[in-house]
């Protein structure tokens, strides 16, 4: 007996009990589309793929190689057709999510229209994105499994136990497109209040992991861009605090916290940070300040002064009203962010970085593991980064350092596309190749996204076609460059219909109706030219 029999046989023995009223249900067809609909809620998903991220995280733990990776997608179609491609050509969704990038909500999920990454998106676009995504994904689930289930159908009209029998095991053995989300709360959007209550909505439609940043709600902005400003750490606990009740109060007592720090490239503080003695959190945050030592005598109307070790200190406040720390203090204050988080709660550290140098960051990590052993980091090789200026520089260094002769090479001018076909190039991108194999062994990085690839490769390839199709190549751009490509490389969406369901509506109309079904996909379907 298989699983899908068992679940023939209880669906009979159930249609039994209800008598001759339940005559038309066929207990197969209720199997099938039990199997098509295997998460009922979006709180089964955030259990289920909860489960998966914390086996993998103790993987990883156990064995630096077994790190793990996703893309960031911006619509349920986009991530939906990212899993298909990963279990087409590798098999398996194994180690493989999905990132959700507020980025991208803010860019293009907005009703505002077009945003710059500044939290000024609506908070419940960020919930809707992830339903969406798991919408899709489980739909590509029953697209497959329909697929099987017309193979089995065929399979036992002609008579071929033996592929009755294989189908039957791809069935019963049948992997899902529903992976973990790590999902972008920005700042929290508001109050730790405000941050609990989006964080449920999130949970709920699905989230396992919610990655929050400690900048400040009302001034915060992309990672990547000046003017960043934190928050004390007190501040930023209480929120990471509400997420993990939000996770409690719904049941996953497992959900992942992601704990991303900016103060690398922060500059600015919003507070001052409480400090009741000597030492504690709120004392080692303002040590960070840059400040003047005054006498009281030199006290204006309106300073904010900070006592110290029997010296009077004023912090710089700026016209804005925000304070400065002291320059080249950002990797401390990162380290501290990130042992101060593990500690109250986090799971998983972000450090948002300004280039992707393997060193620089396990600078860091090492010194955070002198305190949290086992820390590790989610990190975004992020399209901000010029990632071949930055490695062929990074080449450059390395070969100087090694007394090769580099007087070939403009270090200023290394993008140039004459050097292209050179070695330091070459040794440019192998970097680049193993980046992430040689991030996750020497700097902890347990998980590596990037952030908006698919923001990049949509503008791309929509590129790609309207040149040609509104050019000299018309209708060929698209045959050529679109559906030659997808008929050759087994692309799903060649035959769109099917992707888009019709398929699975005929089936369901011939369980509801039988004979009498009114089907689509006949002999005069024109998807039928697609084989």
């Amino acid at each position: 007996m298989t699983a899908y029999q068992d679940d023939i046989d209880a669906i009979r023995a159930l249609k039994d009990e209800n008598g001759d009223s339940w005559h038309a249900i066929d207990p197969e067809a209720v199997a099938r589309m039990r199997a098509q609909n295997r998460f009922r809620t979006g709180l089964e998903i955030a259990q289920y793929t909860a489960d998966i991220m914390r086996a993998d995280m103790a993987e990883y733990d156990a064995d630096s190689s077994v790190y793990t990776q996703s893309l960031g997608v911006w619509h349920g179609f986009i991530g939906q057709q990212k899993l298909i491609s990963i279990k087409k050509h590798l098999k398996s969704t194994n180690k493989r999510y999905l990132y959700l990038s507020g980025w991208m909500v803010a860019a293009l999920r907005s009703e505002f229209g077009p945003l710059p990454d500044q939290s000024m998106h609506e908070k419940t676009a960020v919930p809707a994105l992830i339903e969406e995504l798991y919408t899709f994904l489980r739909q590509a689930d029953a697209r497959e499994l329909d697929l099987l289930f017309t193979k089995l159908d065929a399979a036992r009209a002609a008579g071929d136990d033996t592929a009755v029998e294989f189908i039957q095991s791809q069935i019963d053995n049948y992997e899902t497109h529903v992976v973990p989300i790590i999902a972008d709360i920005d700042a929290g959007f508001g109050n730790p209040e405000a941050t609990y209550l989006l964080a449920k909505k999130m949970i709920e439609a699905g989230a396992c992991a919610i990655q929050i940043e400690n900048q400040v709600s009302d001034e915060k902005q992309c990672g990547h861009q000046d003017g960043k400003v934190t928050v004390p750490h007190e501040d930023f606990l209480a929120k990471i605090n509400a997420v993990r009740y939000a996770f409690l109060e719904l049941g996953i007592d497992n959900g992942v916290i992601v704990a991303r720090t900016d103060s690398l490239g922060a500059g600015l503080t919003q507070k001052i940070a409480v400090s009741q003695e000597p030492g504690d959190l709120g004392d080692q945050y303002n040590a960070f300040l840059d400040v003047e030592e005054i006498d009281a005598a030199e006290l204006s109307d309106g300073d904010v002064i900070i006592r110290r070790e029997g010296k009077l200190l004023r912090p710089k406040r700026l016209a804005s009203n925000l304070y400065q720390f002291r320059s080249g203090t950002g990797e401390e204050r990162c380290v501290l962010d990130c042992i101060t988080s593990l500690r109250n709660g986090a799971d998983l550290l972000w450090i948002e970085t300004e280039k992707p140098h393997v060193e620089q960051i396990a600078g860091m990590v090492d010194a955070i593991r002198e305190e949290i052993p086992n820390a590790k980091l989610v990190y975004n090789n992020s399209p901000s980064f010029n990632w071949t200026l930055n490695f062929r520089q990074q080449a450059y260094d390395a070969l100087e350092a090694q007394g090769a002769d580099v007087s070939a090479y403009d270090r200023a001018d290394l993008m140039n596309v004459a050097y292209d076909d050179t070695e330091l190039a070459t040794l440019a991108d192998e970097k680049i190749r193993s980046f992430q194999k040689d991030g996750s062994a020497r700097a902890g990085i347990f998980h590596h996204l990037i952030t908006l690839p698919t923001y990049h490769t949509a503008a791309l390839s929509t590129d790609d076609l309207a040149k040609g199709y509104f050019g000299d190549e018309g209708m060929l751009a698209y045959v050529k460059g679109v559906q030659r490509r997808e008929i050759r490389e087994g692309i799903a969406t060649v035959k769109h219909q099917n992707m888009a369901g019709s398929d699975i509506g005929d089936n369901h109309k011939e369980y509801f109706a039988g004979d009498a079904a009114l089907k689509a996909g006949g002999k005069d379907n024109t998807m039928n030219q697609f084989g």
